[in-house]
């Protein structure tokens, strides 16, 4: 109350002054009461006048930005006019701090592998992160204050947002229906709505694989299992001839072996998936693994077609030695399975520019048409399925290919034309493979 104790004061002492020069003044003609009064009313009146005049001064920095300092009078309206000032910066600092931290936040919506999308209590885009522009087709910018079901119109959606049942997410497709969306809502505030997406795309393709893998395990293990079965009960229930019974004997042990082969790739891929990447820095000889690969295609050849094995005489690659035969082995096994009597086989290894080299298997077999060249690395997919099981192929041969080449850091690339042969190549890159010195011969010696 300082400041209400020296105002009184101060107008006390400006009416006083007032009637005292008032009341001298006016002596002389015998009015001195009415001097005094006079007096008194022009010093209240200057006071009032340099009160207005402070006032407006803080009126109109109070109309106006507000960007400089409060008029600095001393007194009533100079702590009046400080007062307001830092109130207002107070209120600014307030402000900007809100403001770095809904910043922040979206900042890190903006960060989440999933899409948000605030909606306000009439459907229409308050706000969404760029993963949620990309789902649902929309632009951050533009399409705010738009109704979303004007934008997004998937029926499926637009069913569920307007049933007003949030308890469990739905799914629907893109419009190219290349993507799968999982989307769920939450309501939140008066009538708003939280909407949460998610691209479960390679998870709903991995669920689909993983069906059809197991649709195909059984397939393929149940058919050798209901030929042993016949087999069994043939030889059970029917009297058979000598020759006869070494025929159906014969044929127990092919599908016997078929069996093992599917169990011994399946647990193969097992293996692959489950275990970490080879050693980057263990180097094995690939003219070894090379000879390796081509005596086991000479055997399973049996002379029936021309082999060639070249390169690779200086060369090592950093890796499983197990794995890296696997998968070689498969390639030209797949040749020799593949291409008639009297065709050519070449295992090659060649050096890149790049630094980096290729293990190529070319044959002058059958070939494969264009449209089944991107699935020859699924799971039992066969281009011919018959002809694949007459030859004793699990159909897993070529996905342990692609396994064992993707773990080396490397990839796999398909060529073939019907009649015209096919080339495998197994593409490693640089930090994998080097050249064979003196040194590391010696070593390996």
């Amino acid at each position: 109350m300082s400041w209400l104790l020296s105002r009184t004061l101060l107008a006390a002492l400006v009416v006083a002054i007032g009637a005292l020069l008032g009341g001298v003044l006016w002596h002389a003609s015998g009015s001195a009461p009415w001097g005094a009064a006079i007096g008194a009313g022009l010093g209240a009146c200057v006071l009032v006048l340099s009160d207005g005049l402070r006032g407006h001064r803080l009126m109109n920095w109070l109309r106006g930005p507000q960007a400089g300092a409060a008029p600095r009078d001393a007194g009533f309206w100079g702590e009046l006019g400080y007062r307001f000032e830092r109130t207002m910066r107070l209120r600014d600092i307030a402000i900007e701090t809100e403001r770095g931290r809904l910043d922040q936040f979206l900042s890190a919506i903006e960060a989440s592998p999933n899409g948000v999308m605030l909606l306000d209590a009439g459907d229409q885009i308050d706000w969404c992160n760029s993963v949620a522009a990309d789902h649902f087709g929309l632009d951050p910018v533009r399409d705010r204050r738009q109704r979303v079901t004007n934008l997004l119109r998937a029926p499926a959606f637009v069913a569920y947002l307007q049933r007003g049942e949030f308890d469990e997410a739905i799914q629907f497709g893109d419009a190219h229906g290349r993507r799968t969306f999982s989307v769920l809502v939450r309501p939140y505030g008066d009538g708003m709505k939280l909407v949460l997406s998610n691209d479960v795309t390679e998870r709903e393709r991995a669920d689909a694989m993983r069906r059809d893998f197991v649709a195909n395990v059984s397939h393929e293990i149940r058919t050798p299992l209901t030929v042993l079965a016949g087999f069994v009960e043939t030889m059970a229930d029917l009297p058979l001839t000598e020759v006869e019974r070494k025929r159906v004997l014969v044929l127990m042990a092919q599908q016997t072996d078929r069996m093992q082969a599917l169990v011994a790739d399946l647990l193969t891929l097992a293996q692959l998936e489950g275990s970490p990447r080879p050693a980057a820095d263990r180097w094995l000889s690939v003219a070894t693994l090379m000879k390796r690969a081509g005596t086991d295609a000479a055997s399973l050849s049996a002379g029936r077609h021309q082999l060639g094995v070249s390169g690779g005489d200086d060369a090592e690659i950093a890796g499983s030695d197990t794995e890296l035969l696997s998968a070689i082995g498969n390639l030209v096994n797949n040749a020799v399975r593949y291409t008639p009597a009297g065709g050519r086989i070449e295992l090659r290894w060649a050096w890149r520019e790049d630094g980096g080299a290729d293990v190529e298997v070319v044959d002058t077999g059958l070939g494969i048409a264009r449209e089944h060249l991107g699935r020859l690395t699924e799971r039992f997919y066969r281009v011919d399925g018959s002809r694949s099981r007459e030859t004793g192929g699990t159909g897993l041969g070529l996905s342990i290919v692609k396994h064992v080449v993707q773990r080396h850091g490397g990839e796999i690339d398909v060529q073939s034309e019907p009649g015209k042969g096919s080339r495998f190549r197994l593409t490693f890159p640089a930090v994998r493979v080097r050249q064979r010195t003196a040194a590391t011969a010696e070593a390996t010696a």
